[in-house]
């Protein structure tokens, strides 16, 4: 279940400091009953971060494909061995 604070709370920082470290995702701040914005702990954001970098990785490697712009592994293996001396 999201967490959902009004922004007056955010007078409180260390209470919000350890919402945002005890919260497995964020923190969801409303101003005027309206989403406003969202805070995080450091290591979420970085997960959260890690996770995002892996979709466009996953994405790029999907465009790649549909355009032919793939190789087989033998001929892979055959140019990094002859490029590197292996």
């Amino acid at each position: 279940m999201p967490k959902i604070i009004p922004i007056k709370e955010l007078k409180k920082t260390s209470e919000i400091s350890e919402m945002c470290h005890e919260a497995d995702g964020p923190i969801y701040i409303t101003k005027n009953g309206y989403g406003d914005m969202v805070i995080m702990s450091m290591e979420n954001y970085e997960a959260v971060m890690r996770q995002l970098a892996i979709y466009r990785d996953i994405e790029i490697s999907e465009k790649q494909i549909e355009n032919g712009q793939t190789k087989d592994a033998r001929s892979a293996l055959k140019e990094m061995r002859a490029k590197y001396g292996l």
